[in-house]
């Protein structure tokens, strides 16, 4: 039976056992230092107390008048006992200069020989050591009785045992123990708290798999063509992907900054400080059309938001030329339906008998047409152009709008460069032409005017109509996405405006509009033909 291998321990919980063991490292190595310390302060201690003791007897004169007598012994002793039990000491000797004992704390040592230095003593010095006596290891203090005639007359050694200064010192190191037990326990406490928070937020997952989630996190974040976006809770970039940047035109060190510093168009500004979600939001910038969503990251707090960016700047090129190819075939219906009837015409005519009015009719017919064909073609040589205009000509009659050619128009074939492709004039003069046809629609005289010329290495797109023309204070507003002065369509109004701009921009042309002579709106656009002004792409619009 194969046995299951152990999964290995999570992050949190190696940084609690690692945290753990340093605590207790740290508190025992300060045990150890502070019992060493104290040790020595203690030993310290002693000796000055031992000091103390015996420059106090030495200076006694009841010391010195005893020494004098024939049996200092008899009055010595009982006051060596006394001083030892006064000043908590376990032994007070006093001896002759030659070390022969007056007093001790055990009879039967009286009258032997000091065990000790005693050299530096009879020398008029008073000192402290360390020596293993009749009572054990001691840390003594030695010091001289000088007489009257300044002669050196006895000495007096007074001392503690070791181990009762050991066991001062251990009284102090169990009351020191027991405070790092308590800081060892609340550190671990503390540590598991923080461990416990650190394992919620990394979802008990351990270092491989934190860095075998981030590696994949970074290789899914740059395999993405889309754009993603995500701010934090004060609406700072956080993180932003490859796609993100190109979308957006910003560059790679915009992490950390305000979505207010991009530089963006203020309605994707809006939508990014939106606090509720965004499904499938077209936004344009300069040289892109934008499918925005939003989604705030929550966990008990607003602690961001997510933003993914589609790019669907093709998608609506292709949407546009969709909507005319539709056109053209609603015009090339509506014209078989009408050829239908003229036919019929032509037919009933002949079997009535009537021949020459029959050839009449239809060379009528044919010449209107053809009129009208020829007079977009001398106008307009450009190909795509043309078809457009024929095309538009043709939705714009089923609607009851005019649609002429203007006389000074005039655009030969191959004036275009490669830097302006047809796609973009397309949607350029297509949506003009769209809009001045909605405004002229309804009114006395519906009439748009279309022209198109060269002047001076510019490309110039002129379009009028007759309708209400655009008011002062809706000249700049007219070129947002969703404004519009109609009610919304089903599939909403205000894009084609704000797509004509954008294309204008993309090829650093301009774009204005102004009051048409006898009313309306003429809204002209200028082109450069040039290869250095051809494309620009940028954010900002």
């Amino acid at each position: 039976m194969r046995l299951p291998v152990p999964r290995p321990r999570s992050l949190a919980g190696q940084l609690f056992a690692m945290q753990a063991v340093l605590i207790a490292v740290v508190v025992a190595g300060y045990a150890l230092f502070t019992y060493i310390s104290d040790q020595r302060q203690a030993e310290e201690a002693a000796g000055r107390q031992a000091m103390a003791v015996t420059r106090a007897v030495a200076d006694s004169p009841s010391v010195r008048a005893a020494i004098r007598t024939s049996d200092p012994s008899a009055r010595l002793q009982p006051y060596a006992l006394r001083v030892m039990r006064d000043s908590d000491v376990d032994f007070v000797t006093i001896m002759d200069p030659r070390g022969i004992r007056w007093t001790h704390p055990r009879a039967d040592q009286i009258g032997k020989h000091f065990r000790g230095t005693i050299d530096r003593a009879l020398k008029g010095e008073s000192f402290t050591e360390t020596y293993t006596g009749t009572l054990g290891p001691s840390v003594r203090a030695v010091t001289p009785v000088v007489g009257d005639d300044r002669r050196i007359v006895g000495l007096v050694s007074a001392g503690i045992k070791v181990d009762a200064i050991s066991k001062r010192a251990q009284g102090q190191v169990s009351a020191l123990l027991g405070v790092a037990a308590g800081a060892l326990a609340l550190g671990a406490v503390g540590t598991y708290v923080v461990n416990a928070r650190l394992r919620r937020h990394t979802h008990g997952m351990n270092a491989t798999e934190l860095s075998r989630m981030h590696d994949y996190h970074q290789a899914a974040l740059h395999a993405v063509r889309e754009g993603l976006l995500m701010l934090d809770g004060q609406y700072r970039v956080a993180l932003i992907n490859d796609g993100g940047r190109e979308l957006l035109g910003v560059g790679p060190d915009v992490v950390g900054s305000s979505v207010a510093e991009l530089g963006l168009p203020a309605p994707l500004t809006g939508a990014l400080l939106a606090s509720e979600p965004r499904v499938d939001e077209v936004h344009l910038t300069a040289s892109r059309v934008l499918v925005v969503n939003t989604s705030p990251v929550s966990g008990g707090e607003r602690r961001g938001t997510v933003v993914t960016l589609r790019d669907v700047t093709e998608l609506q090129s292709l949407m546009g030329e969709l909507d005319s190819e539709r056109g053209f075939t609603q015009a090339l219906r509506s014209q078989a339906h009408e050829a239908a009837n003229r036919l019929h015409t032509v037919v009933s005519l002949i079997e009535l008998g009537r021949a020459d009015e029959a050839v009449e009719f239809a060379t009528a017919e044919l010449e209107l047409a053809q009129a009208l064909t020829d007079q977009v073609v001398a106008a307009v040589g450009e190909p795509v152009l043309a078809a457009l205009l024929l095309g538009k000509t043709a939705q714009a009659n089923e609607r009851g709008v005019e649609l002429v050619v203007s006389p000074e128009s005039r655009l030969d074939d191959g004036l275009l460069p490669e830097s302006l492709p047809a796609r973009d004039l397309v949607t350029i003069l297509g949506n003009l032409v769209d809009n001045a046809v909605d405004a002229a629609q309804g009114s006395l005289r519906a009439r748009v005017t279309v022209t198109a010329y060269t002047d001076g290495g510019e490309l110039v797109l002129r379009v009028s109509d007759t309708g209400r023309g655009v008011q002062p204070d809706h000249a700049e507003l007219v070129f947002r996405r969703g404004f519009s002065t109609k009610p919304a369509g089903p599939g909403g109004r205000g894009l084609g405006l704000a797509l004509v701009r954008q294309a204008v921009l993309r090829h650093a042309g301009a774009l204005t509009v102004a009051d048409a002579d006898g009313g309306g709106a003429e809204f002209e656009v200028r082109l450069p033909l040039s290869e250095q002004g051809a494309v620009v792409t940028g954010s900002g619009a």
